[in-house]
């Protein structure tokens, strides 16, 4: 066993493709027999949303839903042996909740990768995840993808 297996892994889940991504990514770092957990944690409605006071689904259905679609995501990438967690309230806190509850080794995110006044205004998830946790978080950083713009690659001897 490598010092990088970890017996119990926690992975974030936000419905973008780098988010289930680094699901992968943790199952790489996770020894034989260990546990990998998803957890998406979701705002509560408030009254003045659709399916909120007034609408047909409640707040039971609606987490059902998430657990539902999440489930559909990962068998469709092959990862069926994951644990899944349906968590409401503030995404940051919930997630270092979570990963003291199950005892995770070790935390696996994507960065949104915001820069300048959006992250000043917005914040990260993520850079709060890092100062709140209290095991190690890997964050994953999104390749360079921007299009028409062939980047050069240099020969060195």
């Amino acid at each position: 066993m490598s010092w990088l297996q970890k017996r119990c892994v926690v992975v974030p889940v936000d419905f973008s493709e780098g988010s289930f991504q680094a699901v992968g990514v943790a199952k790489e770092f996770l020894e034989k027999g260990g546990d990998l957990h998803v957890i998406h944690v979701t705002q509560p409605w408030n009254e003045h949303e659709i399916g909120g006071s007034w609408g047909q689904q409640t707040e039971e259905d609606r987490l059902r839903s998430i657990e539902k679609a999440i489930q559909e995501k990962l068998q469709a990438k092959d990862h069926e042996d994951v644990r899944i967690a349906i968590h409401m309230g503030s995404p940051p806190a919930e997630i270092v909740r979570y990963a003291e509850q199950v005892g995770a080794e070790l935390i696996v995110m994507p960065s949104v990768g915001k820069t300048g006044l959006k992250h000043f205004a917005l914040g990260s998830v993520a850079e709060r995840v890092v100062r709140r946790a209290h095991c190690p978080v890997l964050v994953l950083r999104k390749k360079d993808q921007k299009k028409g713009k062939a980047k050069k690659i240099i020969d060195y001897d």
